[in-house]
């Protein structure tokens, strides 16, 4: 079949498309509707050609991506899957991005809205009245795009007996790194009026706070609380979250009955404040890119030293849309 012909290089990675992008070019997967191949992408094709087994009891070695020339083409993008598998495996920026714009630059300028208290209620309109106005506009500065990634260290005579299905476990930590690390920036460009945090004196996180919290977003709604440990472990002793119902879906599940219906996210990266937000309306995402890894060194020198890197920014939407307090000391 096609797919047994196909010459892999190191070019393929090289287009702005991405490797498994440029192979479905040369291999389209409409090609194998009705047989035994469909619901496989171009990647998993050459995967099956060169009888690679990346996971499960009875996977390969590493050293089987390095028989020949072709299969050792395949490493990289082996490598960038396992990350993004690690990624996605502890996302929680799902509970507070409403939005991801991919880019293909590294300059960004987004988009806001800042309703004012007029503009956040939908007002009956006279006929030949003014109708309400909403401004969107492009903000002022340029989002902040952070890389964050890690250095793959290791020698091919290290780890070529050892199983992929190990092998892909070290890899998704690194993409559990990757994703802690975005979820501090997210947080942290949260922050970006603070007019929106009420400061208090108080040690204590209370019931009152979550109400004060709630009220404080309409007519958004009340959707993820981010708190640090100690705030999150103030909230479980509360009298209001340690009802008998309250314990056996925490005992049951390990997830807590959350304040108002909210999800909560711990973040130890603002250890004074807790936030409130509407994940619908409250920030958005910029990605450049996928996850990229050094294919060159992966290929040509088999590991040694490899840098796999997400480039990521973060922009508020909607001031309204995020309020919180600020636990002063």
């Amino acid at each position: 079949m096609a797919f047994d012909n196909i010459k892999l290089e190191k070019g393929l990675y090289a287009t702005s498309k991405g490797f498994t992008a440029s192979l479905e070019e040369l291999d389209p997967s409409e090609n194998y509707i009705g047989t035994e191949l469909e619901g496989l992408d171009a990647y998993q094709r050459q995967l099956k050609r060169f009888g690679i087994k990346v996971s499960g009891e009875n996977s390969d070695s590493v050293m089987k991506f390095f028989n020949t020339t072709d299969s050792a083409a395949l490493f990289p993008e082996y490598v960038s899957r396992a990350v993004k598998q690690g990624i996605e495996e502890s996302d929680v920026l799902s509970s507070i991005v409403a939005t991801t714009t991919v880019i293909d630059s590294l300059d960004y300028r987004s988009v806001e809205s800042i309703p004012g208290n007029d503009e956040k209620e939908l007002s009956q309109v006279a006929e030949g009245a003014f109708i309400p106005q909403t401004t969107v506009k492009t903000k002022e500065r340029l989002t902040k795009l952070q890389k964050r990634g890690r250095m793959l260290v290791a020698s091919y005579e290290a780890i070529k007996f050892q199983k992929l299905d190990l092998f892909t476990v070290m890899l998704k930590q690194i993409g559990a790194y990757i994703a802690k690390s975005q979820l501090d920036d997210a947080v942290i460009s949260l922050i970006e009026s603070e007019d929106d945090f009420r400061a208090t004196s108080e040690t204590a996180l209370t019931y009152n706070h979550f109400i004060e919290l709630w009220n404080s977003l309409q007519p958004y709604e009340l959707s993820t609380i981010i708190a640090p440990s100690a705030y999150i472990m103030q909230m479980m002793n509360m009298s209001e979250f340690k009802d008998s119902n309250a314990g056996q879906t925490f005992h049951g599940t390990g997830k807590m009955i959350t304040p108002l219906g909210a999800q909560i996210v711990r973040s130890e990266v603002l250890p004074d404040f807790v936030v409130g937000l509407d994940k619908r309306f409250a920030l958005e995402k910029i990605q450049a890119g996928d996850v990229v890894t050094e294919y060159d060194k992966l290929i040509d020198r088999q590991l040694e030293r490899a840098t796999i890197t997400s480039i990521a920014g973060f922009s508020r939407i909607t001031n309204g849309a995020v309020k919180g307090i600020h636990f002063e000391a």
